[in-house]
């Protein structure tokens, strides 16, 4: 046994060799260090506050501790291999330069309490980091909206062209997706802020600091309630896991739709040749790999989401060894998602806007649904109308013509409702127009202001 682990007086013989590789997380949970160390500058304050320890000792220990801080900073400290995980590593260092006093840091508090403590102090952290990404994303799409609130193009069901709308109205519809990843993520930051510190293992803290005052001190909203459930409760990870996963498939989704836009046979959009790759074979390719990646980095983050939840689903109560695992599943989501925002950021702000392709995709047959507004507005019920204008859809692909030059002649023989007037109809810029409600077509300015004012609130 070690000296510097913190728990062997119990035992009589050192660890196993493949064990002790096995039991260590010091390679991945070394990234804790600041939330580590910020919660043991707070907690040796409690316990002067609660008369553990002098003021002069608590003084020492957090002088102690910002070295510790500095070295992780500057990249100066150096593990041992005795550094069994990120705490024995910091305590280990602290006793180096603190000297004795450094053993006292550890009264009242387990490794239970602190990996619980530190995990959500780095989840907020990040949380923040990912919100700022997002509302990067978002504003790049915003810009680009503003830019072509007038770009006509074809909207898809099916993958097939259904109604005109324009780009404008496409970049929104992400908008308000990431949007709700913001609002997600705010929420789950709620959730988050609460503390474990003082739970101990898992009986609670038997010394009486003031768990509400060192909440304070570490910026937690509030402690937790139960200290079995403060050690055990990993419900944080999974959500955040679950916020990622979520925010990796609009990710995935606005790709695919980019992906598909930039091909020849759409031309709707072209790539900036700094997010574009070539092939090693066809020198004519150019290949939207920055978005084919996007897409491919959100199966990693479900991927991730799955584990922390299969992970989690037969724990006993309260903390078991098998939590070690929630740290790299969650590690590499953040790491993913803080890689990929800025580069779809960049790509949304780079992106060419092909407008006269998009303009030439549009189709009078995808007017289809005016023609069965236009009867309805002269007393048609809507039924009958559909089936009208389906028929006239029939008739101009059996002349082989586009529906916008059936002759009058022909509106008559399918029904007598038609005017004069229905040649008005193929108009795609009245159509879009039309549909002014809330969240349409019509209305983009006004969904532009609401997305500026959703854009300017924090989370």
């Amino acid at each position: 046994m070690t000296q510097h682990q913190l728990w062997g007086g119990r035992f009589s013989g050192g660890m196993d060799e493949l064990m002790a590789h096995l039991n260590n997380s010091m390679r991945f949970d070394a990234r804790l260090w600041d939330a580590d160390i910020r919660g043991s500058v707070a907690y040796a304050q409690a316990l002067a506050g609660a008369g553990i320890i002098t003021q002069k000792e608590a003084a020492a220990l957090q002088r102690g501790l910002k070295a510790v801080r500095e070295e992780f900073a500057t990249g100066a400290f150096e593990t041992q291999p005795s550094d069994e995980d990120i705490h024995t590593a910091v305590e280990r260092r602290l006793k180096e330069l603190a000297g004795d006093v450094a053993g006292k840091l550890h009264t009242g508090r387990s490794r239970n309490d602190q990996i619980a403590t530190d995990m959500r102090l780095f989840a907020l952290d990040e949380i923040a980091v990912a919100q700022t990404q997002i509302a990067l994303l978002q504003d790049a799409l915003l810009a680009k909206a503003q830019a072509h609130v007038n770009t006509l193009m074809p909207a898809y069901t099916h993958m097939q062209r259904a109604q005109p709308s324009t780009f404008a109205h496409w970049c929104l519809a992400y908008f308000w997706q990431f949007q709700r990843d913001r609002e997600r993520l705010a929420d789950c930051a709620r959730r988050t802020s609460v503390m474990p510190l003082g739970s101990g293992a898992l009986a609670g803290n038997p010394f009486n600091i003031d768990r509400a005052a060192l909440a304070k001190a570490l910026g937690f909203k509030a402690v937790s309630d139960n200290s079995l459930d403060g050690v055990s409760d990993r419900d944080f990870v999974a959500e955040l896991q679950f916020c990622l996963a979520m925010l990796g498939i609009h990710i995935s989704r606005m790709a695919e739709d980019l992906v598909i836009y930039s091909t020849a046979e759409f031309g709707f959009v072209t790539l900036a040749d700094t997010y574009s790759t070539g092939s090693s074979l066809m020198p004519q390719k150019k290949n939207p790999d920055s978005m084919e990646l996007a897409k491919g980095k959100s199966a990693r983050l479900m991927g991730n989401l799955m584990a922390i939840l299969t992970l989690l689903k037969g724990l006993p109560m309260t903390y078991d060894k098998d939590m070690q695992e929630d740290k790299e599943p969650l590690f590499d989501s953040l790491d993913t998602i803080a890689m990929t925002l800025p580069v779809c950021a960049a790509v949304i702000a780079t992106l060419r806007v092909n407008a006269d392709r998009m303009q030439a995709a549009l189709d009078p047959a995808m007017l289809s649904t005016d023609v069965a507004e236009y009867l309805v507005r002269r007393g048609v019920p809507f039924r009958e109308a559909h089936h009208m204008a389906g028929r006239a859809v029939a008739l101009a692909e059996g002349k082989a013509i586009p529906m916008s030059e059936l002759s009058q002649d022909d509106w008559r023989s399918i029904s007598p409702h038609f005017g004069d007037d229905i040649r008005a109809v193929f108009n795609f810029a009245q159509s879009v127009k039309s549909r002014a409600v809330v969240g349409g077509t019509g209305e983009v300015k006004g969904q532009i202001k609401r997305a500026q004012k959703a854009l300017a609130k924090k989370g």
